[in-house]
């Protein structure tokens, strides 16, 4: 029998989280940096930190100790490298430690990323019944699924707390709520460029999506969007790059992430892109976002700075 939708608490992910690359560096010169990063994430009222790339528990629980409460997330642990005799210990180890902080994304990659790629489906179900009957297993209420096409978002819905898609728009989110129904979470990440003037903002965001556009299970969904092969090229068209970036002013942003939640989803999981590069995170634009989304008023309402959905716990 699958694990129950019932056998753990919900996970309190907030409305906005930040999804982050930078935050599961293993540069020992960085370590300090990082928790200091993920404490004032806290502190700023983002609900859930993203770890992004191939992620995994010990990444969470690296940062579990510098932070109190904001829920801590793999996005995505990719199936083909960690099993799930592995993972399951170590999240329970986590989870004792850390009661109700860490929720387990989990994802099937790309062929051209992942050795003896095959059968992603057929594999992921593989991967969730071995969770179940692990020693200590994971709760369907704490994994999300990276799903994209409607099997897998079926699957989300059924095995997991829900879906956490990466490069989609408002109209994909509105299709999977209807495939998720009301009940599951919806956590889409949302790529998010600073910067007001069209030509740079659209640059930016180009360097940043050619390599996702060249994997097939993006590349494919976009289609099903409606988008062309005249679209996916050069990093993307300008109709492209419009749907699947937030750029402009702070007040355009912020209408176009509403459009993310007016379309259905719970959560925005907001990746910063910046041209730059580099290992260092992003924490003056995160406090900008903070601003852009409102959590840095609601913040500040709170006695002690405590975050709405952290009122009332004591």
């Amino acid at each position: 029998m699958h694990t129950s939708q019932a056998t753990a608490p919900k996970p309190v992910v907030g409305r906005f989280g930040i999804f982050s690359h930078e935050l599961r560096s293993e540069d020992p010169a960085l370590q300090d940096q990082l928790r200091d990063a993920a404490a004032e994430l806290e502190a700023l009222g983002f609900g859930t930190v993203w770890l992004g790339g191939n992620s995994s528990v010990r990444h969470a629980a690296h940062l579990a100790d510098s932070t109190q409460h904001i829920l801590l997330a793999t996005g995505i642990l990719n199936i083909w490298y960690e099993a799930a005799d592995t993972v399951a210990p170590q999240r329970a180890a986590l989870e004792r430690a850390h009661p109700n902080r860490f929720l387990l994304g989990l994802g099937a990659s790309h062929a051209q990323l992942a050795q003896n790629y095959q059968r992603p489906y057929s594999t992921m179900v593989e991967y969730l019944d071995a969770l179940d009957a692990a020693t200590t297993p994971v709760p369907a209420q704490r994994r999300i699924l990276a799903a994209l096409g409607p099997k897998m978002l079926r699957l989300a819905r059924d095995r997991a707390a829900g879906a956490h898609p990466y490069l989609v728009t408002p109209e994909y989110t509105e299709q999977a709520r209807g495939v998720l129904g009301d009940g599951p979470l919806l956590a889409p990440e949302i790529t998010v460029v600073l910067e007001s003037e069209p030509a740079k903002a659209r640059d930016i965001a180009r360097g940043f999506l050619g390599y996702y556009l060249q994997l097939p299970n993006y590349a494919v969904n976009l289609k099903r969007l409606g988008f062309t092969d005249d679209d996916l090229i050069g990093g993307g068209s300008d109709r492209l790059v419009d749907a699947l970036v937030a750029w402009g002013t702070d007040d355009a942003i912020s209408t176009r992430l509403a459009e993310f939640h007016t379309a259905g989803a719970d959560h925005l999981a907001l990746q910063i892109i910046t041209g730059e590069g580099g290992a260092t995170p992003p924490r003056a634009q995160w406090r900008r976002l903070a601003d852009i989304t409102g959590l840095t008023a609601k913040t500040a309402q709170q006695p002690h700075g405590r975050t709405p959905d952290d009122a009332g716990r004591d």
